[in-house]
């Protein structure tokens, strides 16, 4: 009877059937042999492209930094984030950006969370009250009873 050999494990099985195949596979030393395998692998690409990038650069394939940006000195151009753009502390409590006032200078309308009403996040709107259809038992329909012992 032929024997499979699992090239993970570097070892043979004792014959080759489905089921030895599949106690063998759901087995924790081949699965750390695979895992291992592959991280491997993986590390060799990595290395393999900094040493592509490497010998490229090296050979002026590659500008000093092809994300500097002209006339500003060297690195990558990041935006900082909104609150700071707006020139408001990061976090800052009951703060809200200049953008955030409705149309006349007053505050849109306040939502209900879970501990009381909260002021509108920034890209949200407050949902659409009116817009759903009401059936005759309210805007979903008609509610069941929830799941218990049998009446009787």
């Amino acid at each position: 009877m032929p024997k499979y050999y699992c090239d993970y494990c570097d070892t043979y099985l004792t014959h080759d059937s489905p089921s030895v195949r599949k106690t063998h596979c759901t087995g924790r030393k081949h699965k750390d042999n695979v895992k291992f395998y592959y991280q491997k692998w993986m590390e060799e690409q990595a290395q393999h492209l900094i040493d592509a990038t490497t010998a490229a650069f090296k050979a002026g394939k590659i500008a000093n930094n092809p994300f500097a940006q002209p006339g500003k000195g060297g690195g990558v151009a990041i935006p900082p984030p909104a609150q700071l753009a707006m020139g408001q502390r990061p976090g800052a409590p009951g703060m809200m950006p200049p953008g955030a006032m409705g149309p006349g200078g007053h505050m849109p309308p306040m939502m209900m969370g879970p501990h009381g009403p909260m002021p509108p996040m920034m890209g949200m709107r407050p949902p659409m009250m009116g817009m759903m259809p009401m059936g005759p038992m309210g805007p979903m329909g008609p509610v069941r009873p929830p799941m218990g012992p049998p009446q009787k």
